[in-house]
Parts: C-alpha cells; structure tokens; sequence
C-alpha cells in the first residue's frame, strides 16, 4: 500500500534577522521595551518605599509580598491591567496600578485569578479605574469559569471621586453583584481580610464562598468615627468588627488567622482541595487540545526574530509579512492557510498553540497580488495594499469566523490593519455589505476569541478585527501597537486643514511654518493618544506584552478560555449576502 503524501503545511520562513533594517527594527523595539520595564516596574513599588514602609509598621505585608507567598514558586503571572490609570489622577497623586493588582497565576498547580488590593495607594481606596479593573477581572473569571481569590485592603471608595465609583453598571457596586453571580455559576471565590474592609466593600468578602481574616484587621460597614456621627455610639475597631468578634460573635468569618502569612498558607490549603472540574478541552463535543511537548512541538523558528519585524516609531509604515509572526507562535510552525489566493489581505488558517486548536485571522502588510475575477476587466491584477481590508477578505474572514464557530475552534485575532478599503472600485464591490457581514459574524462568534494587537488597530478595521467592544476574552498589545480611529498622521492632515480654515475665516492668513506647526501638534497629541499605554490606562487592553513572549501569553490565555465548558448554540443571523 503506497504511503500517504505528507502534508506541506509548515511555513517556511524567508526572513533575515540579521538584515540591516531587521537589526534597527529590533534595536528600536529593544530601547522601547527597556523604557516600558521601567515604568512598569515603578507601577509595580505602588504608593512607594515610604507607603510599604508604613504597610510594613502595621505588621501587614505589601500587596507584591502576599502575591509571593501565595503563587507557586517559579510558576509565571499573567499580569492584566498593570498600566491601568497610567498618568492619571494627578491631581490626587496619582494611583499606580489603579490601586489594585489582578492577573492570572498558579495556586497548588490550579490556575487562579488575583484580584488584591495595594493599600500602598491610597489605602488601597477604590479610584473609578480601581472599579473598572476589578470588574474586568471578575468578567475575564465569569466567562471563563475561573477560581477567583481575592486579597482584601482597602478604605473603600474613593470619597473626591465617589460620583463616579458609586452608582453605574460599571461601578462599585457591580463588583458585590458579580461576586453572587459567579457563585451561582459554581466558581469557587476564597477572599482574604489583611488589612481594612469598610463600607460598600465589607460585602465583598461577605458574598464570596469562603472568608479569611488576619488579627488587627477590620471588617466593618462603617469605622468608629462614622459609628459615633451616626448614633452617638463610641466603640473601638476591635470591638467593632475585629477578626475575633467576626470569628466568635458575628460567625463571619469562617477561619481566623494570626497574620498574612499563616492567612496565605490556609488560602493554598482551601485551593488544594477544589475539585476539578470538566473543561472545554477535555469534553470529547468542545475544543480540540492534542497531547503537547515544550521541545517537539515549538515552532521552527526563533520567537526574538520578531523584534526585527516592526518599526516601533509612530507613524512608521510597517510592511512585512504576517507569516512571518504566525510562524513564531504556532505549534512546529504548522498553518493550514485557508483561502490562500483569495482576498489576499486577510489571512486566515487553522494551527495549534500548545496543542490547543486555533483559528486565526491576521492582517497581511505585505502589498499583494489579487485577481479581479468580476466586472469588465475580469482576469486582470490589482495591486492591494497591505493592512487595508479589502471586499473579499472580508467575505473570506466572515466565512471562516463562522467555520470555525461551526467546529468549535478558539479564534485567535492578530491586528495591523489600517481600516476597509475606500473609493468608488471598493464601494462598487459591495465593501460595506462584506465588512457588515465580516463584523455581523465576529459579533455572534461564540467560541473564545483572543486579540492581540500587533501594529495598527484604526478605525472599523479594530472592530472587524474583534477589538475590545466585540467582546473578546483577552486583548493584548505588543509595544508596536497603535491603537485609534486613524493614524496620526492622517488625523493630523484632515484636522489641521480643518482648523486652518477656522483661523483664516477670521482674517488671519497662516503661513507654511504655522501650518507645519499646527500639523506638528495634532499628531504629537494623536500618536500619544495612540499609543498602547494610553489604552492600556484605560483598560482598553488587558496587558502589554513582550513581542517574544507572545506565544506563552497566548498558551496561558487559551488554558483559562478551556475551563469553561459550555458553548452556546451559535445563531450568526441575518448576513447581507
């Protein structure tokens, strides 16, 4: 019997990281990553030496001391929303990390989300972004049916900003509703007390499944000030919601526990003894996960060579092949390419990252080749220019969004694209209906979706691209990133001629150097608001990752989409066709 023919799937990479242009690119990129790990890493030291000093005086640890203790040593953390209110609140002082660390990490083995508290900002108070990167927090472990634990120290609610903490579906108070929902749905939540937990946030702890607290610790809906102004009642905190009265009296609180470090050694125990249960991956009618080796199974290719890809400077027009990228990040560089010479722009194909099952939809930036197959100059070639989607990428990207619904294969989404093609050629080509119908299918999509945003995300191309408003489970960004309605050159071009015309209907005539100045200050102002920090202070990215590690970031990210089973019935609805 005459062997099978083997499967030519593997992309063969043409790169070369050692070209003089790789070489600036990955020496730009490198000096830009250096600049983010030092501001990540004064984000991370919160409120400052002073602040963990005073911590510390409490006998209470830092919020980084109490992570330490409870992660598995050696075991990485997926950090989420580190640079949220980045540059923010400087009228207060600021508030680093938003006042509150989340992420991803391994307790006894069992992937967690964090949710904890840095009482070195603030007091731990909740800031309108403390609320914003909570519940993103809690809504990541809804949808994906993840344990949550969270390490409580805080003041409550920011009271110069409680106008906009209080009252909203994406306010403080959301966080006590989502904690009853996530139970019902049978996700273990376990919180610690070590330190304050007053006010609204005494429910916090309180609507969890299990409840821990240190000695010296206080768990009270108002503190003996509040308790005298209301009714005259004097009492001491201890007295009034100390973890011994909440142990012995009020029956609270369900373990007691001397100090942090016992109080973390007993949230790993409770962990230890959750029971497992099915995941996505391992029901035999969910998401297909092959049996995975670290060594055998890594991609052909060194994930660095990526530092060499991208210009990091803004506004720097970017070609370069998305094979290329693909090809570093998938399991053995494997890439079943669907619809290869069809609506070149858009790629999309089947592979595996860590065994996990995968579709991914990526942006081509290299200018292609496209047969015109309709119309009077049926046969003929244009030239498309990469990063712009054109009508039949996206019919080619709608249709496979829905195949991959229809299989039940994770969506993997990697972002530079510039925005839909625009003209009287692609309006005559129906790019509307094939754009509606390319976001009508991201927008239904049931299984998880993954986006990383890579180089640019403008304008209708982010949300076709599933950007943050089409719900996908986790959005990173690479420094690269660039992130808004246009670019900043282009927002510049059109609100600089706009406003020069705004000046000389009022008499004055500007001259070439007022112009190019006028130009020079939109798109300062725009790159700045394009860039991946802006958005990430604004929660519109979940985390801003390392190019090389992009491939483990995303093995973590489809672990935590596989803990949950259930896939809803997908329902794509009425498609313009």
């Amino acid at each position: 019997m005459a062997e099978s023919p083997k499967l030519q799937n593997v992309i063969e990479s043409t790169f070369d990281p050692n070209s003089p242009r790789a070489k600036s690119n990955r020496t730009a990129l490198i000096e830009v990553l250096k600049q983010i790990r030092v501001q990540e890493e004064t984000i991370r030291k919160g409120g400052g030496d002073k602040a963990a000093s005073a911590q510390h005086a409490k006998k209470r640890l830092t919020v980084r001391e109490r992570m330490d203790i409870l992660l598995d040593k050696g075991s990485q953390f997926l950090e989420l929303g580190l640079w949220a209110a980045f540059e923010m609140y400087g009228e207060y002082g600021g508030a680093p990390g938003a006042g509150v660390v989340t992420g991803l990490g391994r307790v006894n083995g069992r992937l967690c989300m964090i949710i904890a508290n840095d009482a070195t900002v603030k007091a731990g108070a909740f800031f309108p972004m403390t609320a914003k990167k909570v519940l993103r927090a809690q809504n990541i472990a809804l949808e994906n049916r993840i344990p949550t634990l969270y390490l409580v120290d805080s003041a409550g609610v920011f009271l110069p900003l409680q106008e906009d903490v209080f009252p909203d579906t994406d306010d403080f108070g959301r966080v006590f509703r989502n904690n009853a929902v996530m139970s019902s749905l049978g996700i273990p939540q376990i919180t610690a007390i070590m330190g304050m937990c007053v006010a609204g946030g005494a429910y916090l702890p309180v609507m969890t499944d299990t409840v821990l607290m240190t000695e010296g610790s206080g768990l009270f809906l108002a503190g003996p000030s509040l308790v005298q102004a209301a009714i005259g009642q004097k009492t001491d905190p201890e007295e009034l919601g100390g973890a011994a009265m909440h142990a012995e009296i009020s029956g609270t609180v369900d373990f007691k526990e001397p100090d942090d470090h016992h109080c973390l050694a007993r949230m790993r125990s409770l962990v230890d003894k959750f029971g497992a249960r099915p995941t996505a991956s391992s029901s035999a009618d969910r998401f297909s996960r092959t049996p995975y080796d670290p060594k055998q199974d890594a991609p052909k290719y060194a994930i660095d060579d990526v530092y060499g890809l991208l210009n990091p400077a803004p506004g720097n027009s970017n070609v370069y092949d998305m094979h290329e990228v693909i090809a570093r990040i998938v399991d053995r560089s494997e890439f079943d390419e669907y619809k290869e010479e069809f609506g070149r722009t858009v790629l999309c194909g089947y592979a595996r990252i860590g065994g996990y099952a995968i579709g991914i939809v990526a942006n081509q930036k290299t200018n292609q080749n496209q047969v015109v197959a309709m119309g009077p100059s049926a046969g003929a070639k244009r030239i498309e220019v990469g990063g712009v989607i054109y009508t039949e990428g996206a019919q080619k990207a709608a249709r496979f969004i829905m195949d991959c619904n229809q299989n039940l294969v994770p969506l993997v989404f990697l972002h530079d694209v510039n925005g839909f093609m625009v003209g009287k050629d692609a309006e005559w080509s129906g790019i509307i209906r094939a754009g509606a119908k390319m976001v009508s299918a991201v927008s239904t999509s049931v299984v998880p979706k993954i986006a990383v945003i890579i180089g640019g995300s403008f304008g209708a191309g982010h949300y076709a691209m599933c950007g943050k408003a089409y719900d996908p489970r986790f959005l990173f960004a690479w420094p690269t990133a660039r992130y808004a309605v246009m670019s900043g050159a282009s927002a510049a071009g059109t609100l600089a001629e706009v406003r020069a015309k705004q000046v000389e209907r009022g008499g004055k005539v500007l001259s070439d150097t007022d112009r190019a100045a006028l130009y020079d200050e939109i798109k300062s102002t725009y790159d700045a608001q394009a860039d991946p920090r802006y958005g990430a202070a604004r929660l519109w990215i979940d985390a801003i990752i390392d190019p090389a590690k992009t491939r483990e970031v995303l093995i973590t990210a489809l672990e935590a989409c596989a803990m949950n089973p259930e896939v809803p019935k997908f329902n794509p609805g009425v498609l313009q066709t």
